[in-house]
């Protein structure tokens, strides 16, 4: 019997999931967990076979808690379950160390096969992700949101959405001035010079819903 930990601070998700896997034979949920401290605990304990993980967590980072967990469990399968498209986030996840990426939208039969076929030693990902990482890997060529680092990106896409210096640094559990040498790191790599800029490549890029 696979044994799974879910990591999501929605109850619906962990109640859906749960309803999903209902119907099978060789997967149960073993545990739950609602923000990446008790992911790290509980995964380092090892009471599971996988981790189906959400990247958006109140206090904690999605892809820090991956990292963190990857390094202290590098032989146990990561499954991202996000509310965000692949475009915004599945090559950061699968870079950082996750064994595949689903959306939260995707079909419940789809689940069912990710938590397998990871399990299995495999990787699971959609066409278009498997497309992205070949050409990255043939060409070597990366969009210039691609070359920043995850909290530069995260930084990003909060300033892109309105939020003020003080918000991000609340948010990200940061200090205004680091926020701030972030801004000035990631628009230097990307050659912006103000915010409208920053944003309008966010929105052109569809790098926010």
């Amino acid at each position: 019997m696979i044994k799974l930990l879910i990591v999501d601070d929605h109850p619906i998700v962990h109640q859906g999931i749960r309803q999903i896997l209902a119907d099978t034979s060789d997967i149960a949920v073993g545990d739950d967990a609602v923000n990446g401290v008790e992911a790290i605990a509980k995964g380092r304990a090892g009471m599971c076979d996988v981790i189906v993980l959400d990247l958006s967590m109140p206090g904690s980072d999605g892809l820090d808690t991956l990292k963190q967990l990857r390094l202290e469990r590098p032989g146990l399968p990561i499954l991202v379950l996000s509310m965000h498209p692949e475009d915004q986030f599945a090559l950061r996840a699968i870079r950082a160390g996750a064994s595949g990426y689903l959306t939260k939208d995707s079909a419940p039969e789809q689940l069912v096969t990710a938590i397998r076929r990871v399990v299995a030693g495999a990787h699971y990902v959609s066409p278009w992700l498997a497309e992205r990482l070949a050409r990255e890997v043939a060409t070597g060529a990366k969009a210039p949101h691609e070359q920043l680092s995850d909290r530069e990106y995260q930084v990003m896409l909060k300033i892109a959405s309105g939020r003020t210096t003080k918000a991000i640094a609340a948010e990200l559990g940061l200090s205004p001035k680091t926020v701030s040498t972030y801004r000035l790191r990631l628009s230097q790599k990307m050659a912006l010079t103000s915010d409208a800029e920053l944003t309008a490549y966010v929105f052109r890029n569809r790098l926010l819903d």
